[in-house]
């Protein structure tokens, strides 16, 4: 839920964390016994913030492959900065555009490299090893769609918005690996507000639990002119406020009166839209 702090007027204080992501956190704690690869699906728009602290403590021990997705809509510098401490010798990263069904390749290959140890170990007994993966993140970070593209079909379901996949399934994706899709899940805590409000932003939570959706975005705003001031200037030919650009736009509840709740809706579908350009939070 989210609700105003009553000793800080107008702060949203943000945590997201309906029963079924509890349910699917138990879920995948059960399924991660049997696997041998997690592959852990970031949004390069807030990478950082999209890491769960909960998932992390799960999956310890297991070689993890991280992927950067939605790289297309992020500052790409900016995250390949940010993914250098996430290549070892047990992990492993790729940046992608999961709506793009050529990778596939190289992610079935990235997936076998970091279980040849498994590999090594049934080769020696005369068996040809089949390799069982996780997929985990957060919601709304594209990991069905990743799925999707390594079936060759439409076999999880997806959509623009938190919460789409349900349970746990497994599906055969070919040269000997199982995959699987998991519900996106978030912290059971959010304690980190600024990481709250990224993952709001880019999507994962959503936008109805919002109390002041104004206030939020204004401070996305702040942000941005900070952050990416060249980018945000372009697109809203320099105004400093939602008040500015709801001006600037003409969005009206009256002759006198400026829809601003329509502003903030409009700001951050044209961020997640990558209208503004390409951005990273974290």
């Amino acid at each position: 839920m989210v609700e105003n702090l009553k000793n800080s007027p107008g702060k949203n204080i943000i945590n997201w964390f309906p029963g079924h992501m509890n349910k699917a956190l138990k879920d995948i704690q059960k399924q991660l016994l049997s696997v041998d690869v997690v592959i852990y699906v970031l949004d390069s728009r807030a990478p950082i913030s999209s890491i769960n602290p909960s998932l992390n403590k799960l999956s310890q021990n297991k070689p993890v492959l991280y992927i950067f997705n939605k790289i297309d809509l992020a500052d790409e510098e900016r995250v390949k900065f940010l993914a250098r401490p996430y290549k070892n010798d047990k992990t492993d990263y790729l940046f992608l555009n999961s709506t793009m069904s050529s990778s596939a390749k190289i992610i079935k290959q990235k997936i076998t490299n970091l279980a040849k140890e498994k590999i090594e170990k049934m080769k020696n007994k005369g068996v040809k090893a089949v390799i069982r993966a996780i997929v985990v993140g957060i919601p709304n970070s594209g990991k069905s769609t990743l799925v999707n593209n390594l079936c060759g079909k439409a076999k999880a379901i997806t959509g623009n918005r938190p919460g789409v996949t349900k349970q746990a399934q497994w599906l055969n994706i070919g040269d000997n690996i199982e995959l699987c899709d998991t519900p996106g899940t978030l912290y059971p805590k959010l304690e980190d507000q600024d990481k709250a409000k990224n993952l709001f932003y880019i999507g994962s939570i959503k936008d109805e639990i919002i109390v002041d959706t104004i206030e939020v975005v204004g401070e996305f705003v702040k942000l941005l002119q900070i952050r990416y001031p060249d980018l945000f200037n372009k697109r809203y030919e320099n105004c400093l406020t939602i008040d500015d650009i709801a001006k600037k736009r003409g969005y009206l509840i009256s002759k006198e009166e400026y829809d601003y709740e329509r502003t903030a809706s409009a700001i951050l579908d044209d961020f997640r839209k990558g209208r503004i350009g390409r951005i990273t939070l974290d």
